[in-house]
């Protein structure tokens, strides 16, 4: 960080991680002073109107200042790299950095801008960029619901697009009523019908995607709807998190992910499934596959446990 008494260009690169535009640099510097710093290799230019100090790879903060930068004035960062600009975790398949612009404007051509080596930027034109849609950040973006609903418009398949959604409100940085708001108010929304069931779902206590399938799975085969992410108590007096549970029929029910592989994860998983056991209930586990890939050969157990336990279909 600059000491209290840097000058203002220092601050500019520490707050833009070292990448500025032309014209910020020439408010700052002389036109020749710049041009000097750029032909000793201590500035480069990354694309038109676009320098960079120091050297080295491009870093992820440094392609979004890029991305948002090089679109031009009212530009914020969107969709999946806004979001996890604003702190969402996870794996996924970063093809571009999206970018958002007012209607009116004209979308630079940045695809062909760009060095090799730096993901591609996708300027999108929206007429819905209004002062709810505009956070202060570095650089500016989207806010967490709209970046979100964004980017499951945008994802490359309907999996990703449900799974995204999931995360933001798993860890906690959305709820299903702010997608919801956010979904409400954008008329030519992508997906629109499977983002507002999936957002439906979460409402009603999904965290995942495999418990999002296991919901519709039970609402295609006529059985009843489970309470998600229960939380319960074991014979030991420990909270347990559930997470598929009819209370009525004593029958919890766990998909189990990838991560549920991992020797210590499956560990856990048998004591607290034990833990379950002891206190009377029927558990069944199924894996997120089967219950993607194999409904239902899923729903045939799960109407079999429920029968065991006294549900008839007559009554549900």
């Amino acid at each position: 960080m600059p000491g209290d008494d840097a000058a203002a260009l220092d601050w500019l690169l520490f707050t833009q991680a070292g990448v500025l535009s032309w014209a910020q640099a020439t408010t700052e510097l002389t036109p020749a002073r710049v041009r000097h710093l750029l032909a000793t290799g201590r500035w480069e230019r990354v694309c038109r109107g676009i320098l960079r100090a120091g050297g080295g790879p491009v870093t992820v903060d440094q392609s979004r200042w890029v991305a948002v930068l090089a679109a031009g004035a009212d530009a914020v960062l969107a969709g999946l790299a806004a979001a996890q600009a604003g702190g969402l975790r996870g794996r996924w398949r970063h093809e571009a950095v999206d970018v958002l612009i007012p209607y009116q404007r004209q979308a630079p051509d940045l695809l062909r801008r760009l060095p090799l080596g730096m993901p591609a930027v996708r300027v999108r034109r929206t007429r819905h960029l209004g002062d709810e849609d505009r956070q202060r950040g570095r650089p500016d973006r989207t806010p967490m619901a709209r970046s979100l609903i964004d980017a499951a418009q945008w994802m490359r398949s309907d999996d990703d697009a449900q799974a995204v959604l999931a995360a933001g409100c798993q860890q906690r940085r959305v709820t299903p009523g702010e997608l919801d708001a956010v979904a409400r108010r954008l008329p030519r929304l992508r997906r629109a019908a499977l983002i507002r069931h999936t957002i439906g779902d979460l409402a009603g206590g999904a965290e995942a995607l495999s418990e999002i399938d296991l919901v519709r799975l039970c609402r295609r085969h006529r059985l009843p709807r489970p309470e998600l992410q229960e939380r319960r108590r074991d014979a030991a007096g420990r909270t347990r998190y559930l997470d598929a549970y009819w209370r009525q029929w004593g029958l919890h029910v766990e998909v189990d992910g990838a991560h549920h592989m991992d020797v210590r994860h499956w560990a856990a998983d048998l004591r607290r499934q034990n833990g379950v056991w002891i206190s009377g209930d029927r558990i069944l586990r199924f894996t997120a596959f089967d219950v993607r890939h194999r409904p239902d050969e899923v729903a045939a157990q799960l109407r079999a446990a429920l029968a065991a336990a006294g549900w008839r279909p007559d009554v549900a």
